[in-house]
């Protein structure tokens, strides 16, 4: 079947079967590989993109479930405030150490601090829920976000 997505600000014209997961797409027909594919069950977060704003994981949601939502990608991500803000703090406090899961954390950590520029540990912490690292990178993620939400009360 065709499909019209709209991905980083571009509509793209593909054709796969409705179920095909937004992933794949993403990844196999685009050619987007920065979203990466970890367990296949939305169990880890490496696949988050944004749906509509929305932190959402790729590899469970079908190209047929996408319609005219905007899907923003980590190739994009940095394009948007609360994604340089996040992406200068990962750097800043040197959060990535393997990286693999590096583009999920900060597309959930920049959806967070898109819709909560002053979010509380307890937010951080439902917000990163199911983002898993590996390396244990977790304080230095809970230390970006901080510094990120700091940066955006500055400029406030």
């Amino acid at each position: 079947m065709a499909f019209a997505i709209k991905v980083n600000g571009n509509t793209h014209h593909v054709d796969v079967d409705g179920d095909t997961p937004l992933l794949w797409v993403l990844r196999d027909v685009l050619a987007m590989t920065g979203t990466k594919f970890g367990c296949g069950m939305a169990l880890c977060g490496a696949c988050t993109v944004h749906v509509d704003g929305v932190a959402t994981r790729s590899c469970i949601t079908a190209v047929s479930d996408v319609g005219t939502s905007a899907i923003t990608t980590i190739e994009a991500v940095g394009k948007t405030p609360a994604g340089a803000r996040i992406q200068q703090a990962w750097l800043e406090k040197e959060v990535v150490q393997c990286g693999y899961c590096q583009s999920g954390q900060i597309m959930s950590a920049s959806a967070l601090l898109a819709g909560n520029p002053r979010p509380t540990d307890q937010d951080i912490d439902d917000a990163m829920s199911g983002n898993i690292c590996r390396c244990g990178t977790y304080a230095r993620i809970r230390d970006a976000i901080k510094a990120a939400a700091r940066s955006t009360a500055k400029e406030g």
